[in-house]
């Protein structure tokens, strides 16, 4: 009895060490990441455009991406195919209206972030920001947003205001931007306005009727 107790202990405690020494060691898997290597993907944009790259593009130029990029999936003029529509849409009279960049999207720069992010669909940020910038520029256009000689650069595509932009509403009241303009007074509480909180928000949208 006594000998068969101690080779359980025995046997306990050589696993319990060589786990030890296995987990010291690591799974010696992947290889250590840089500052160089989360750079190239620490590309998020903040809605009043922070984050936004050099570059610039007009809807002139964009056409020509446009159709040698992303036509074959959204349409020759926008309007949708394989992929959702760019151009165009109902305004919103339920909540179930089709949502599109034209009577939803409250930010141009979230825009150009999605769109850098993620397309073409293929081969996602294969393009120049020159081209990120002129494609973004002309489905503006396209939906009556900004002017057709309009040039989008960080400064002018932050100033656009897309056309749902005060349809949206503060998820969070307390967690306000800094720049008053862009904020509701009615779901601003004094202390929140005092205390001008620099962390950017969730939004909801309003329901239709609203």
């Amino acid at each position: 009895m006594f000998m068969s107790r101690l080779y359980r202990v025995t046997v306990l405690m050589a696993f319990v060490l060589c786990s030890s020494v296995i987990f010291a060691e690591g799974p010696s898997l992947g290889m250590p990441i840089t500052q160089a290597d989360m750079a190239a993907w620490d590309i998020n944009i903040l809605p009043d455009g922070t984050g936004l790259p050099p570059g610039s593009g007009t809807p002139a130029q964009g056409a020509s991406v446009y159709a040698a990029h992303c036509a074959a999936c959204h349409g020759l003029n926008g309007e949708g195919g394989l992929a959702a529509m760019l151009v165009g849409g109902e305004p919103p009279t339920s909540m179930g209206t089709r949502k599109t960049i034209a009577n939803h999207w409250p930010y141009s720069s979230t825009v150009f972030d999605v769109i850098r992010r993620s397309m073409p669909f293929d081969a996602p940020r294969s393009l120049s920001n020159d081209d990120y910038y002129a494609v973004v520029a002309w489905i503006l256009a396209e939906n009556n947003i900004i002017d057709e000689n309009a040039v989008m650069t960080a400064e002018t595509l932050s100033a656009v205001r897309m056309p749902n932009v005060d349809r949206f509403v503060f998820r969070y009241p307390t967690m306000i931007p800094s720049d008053p303009d862009r904020v509701s007074r009615r779901w601003l509480s004094p202390e929140a306005a005092a205390a001008g909180v620099e962390s950017w928000y969730r939004l909801r949208p309003l329901d239709p009727w609203q």
